[in-house]
């Protein structure tokens, strides 16, 4: 008899341990599948009509639903003008939330500072309510690249479930040359083609009214600036092209916005200068980067954010487009 107690207490051991994997299973299985949405949007108003997000200092995650890059809008009589859509459905739906608290007005235009993944996954969301969006004609190439395509296929896993098969890449309705005026309601935007510089397509708005320029990926602030494929020489020219703006306020495509635009864009410009002067002498000479890399001191950077993400490759990237001129 104690022997068969002792087995029937060993069976009943056996299914509580059962029983409580399966619910942590199942927990762990509503958490992956329904992750909690902890991410808000908090617009700053920074001129009478205009305001934006700040993304995070942070590479983009299923965490942060790739909420890495800003975004902005103008209020006007005739509608809303937003620019840029953020890096996945969810935080354009959120962005379309806040501004429907801030005004009446519909959003009528969407302007796409570049076509990298954190500022146009938002995109569909601003189509599905009739905004008309505007970008560099050069955009189109990377919409048709391979490129593009692996990218949105690595995002899908990477943004899970934010970012998903319901994602897709969103072509411009208006295509922009170099530059264009566009009315809404009585205010005007001054769209300019800046690149290639950050991207191959970059576009700067400045809206004279409110003393505001939406620069994108051309200002960061507060993080180390992401190069990628950038060319740096034409970079350094669009940044001498918003001094020639003066405007009050400048929003970055990351980091805060800026009062002192002067004081401001002089780190992404110093920063861009440092890269090209390291890397040039090795570049030219065909000397290894590792070694011009290691001879470097960075420790101007080091403990900036995204320093350890974003350096290395950053410099590699000059170095090498620096033998390509």
């Amino acid at each position: 008899m104690n022997s068969f107690n002792s087995y029937i207490r060993f069976v009943s051991h056996l299914i509580g341990i059962l029983i409580g994997s399966l619910v942590f299973s199942s927990v762990a299985y509503a958490q992956a599948t329904n992750p909690v949405d902890a991410i808000q949007l908090k617009p700053v108003q920074v001129a009478p009509h205009t305001y934006f997000v700040q993304g995070f200092a942070e590479m983009g995650s299923s965490a942060n639903q790739n909420f890495i890059s800003n975004a902005g809008f103008v209020v006007t009589p005739g509608g809303v003008v937003v620019m840029d859509a953020l890096g996945s459905p969810i935080l354009a739906q959120k962005l379309i939330a806040e501004i429907k608290k801030v005004t009446k007005q519909k959003v009528v235009a969407v302007i796409v500072s570049h076509y990298h993944a954190d500022h146009i996954y938002g995109l569909q969301e601003f189509k599905k309510i009739g905004a008309k969006i505007y970008a560099q004609g050069e955009g189109r190439n990377y919409l048709s690249s391979e490129t593009a395509k692996q990218r949105l296929i690595a995002s899908r896993i990477d943004f899970a479930p934010w970012v998903n098969t319901n994602t897709q890449l969103i072509s411009a309705d208006v295509w922009i040359d170099k530059q264009s005026k566009l009315n809404i309601g009585g205010v005007e935007f001054l769209i300019s083609r800046v690149g290639p510089a950050h991207a191959p397509e970059d576009l700067m708005v400045y809206v004279p009214s409110e003393k505001v320029l939406f620069a994108g990926d051309l200002v960061f602030r507060g993080r180390i600036p992401f190069v990628g494929n950038a060319d740096s020489k034409g970079w350094l020219i669009a940044l001498d092209e918003i001094a020639k703006l003066n405007p009050n306020v400048v929003i970055p495509g990351h980091g805060g916005f800026s009062v002192k635009p002067k004081e401001d864009i002089a780190f992404t410009k110093n920063y861009l200068k440092y890269l090209r002067d390291s890397m040039a002498k090795a570049a030219i000479n065909m000397d290894p980067f590792e070694e011009a890399y290691q001879q470097t001191d960075w420790s101007e950077y080091e403990g900036m954010p995204l320093y350890r993400a974003a350096n290395r490759m950053n410099a590699y990237n000059v170095y090498l487009s620096i033998q390509a001129e």
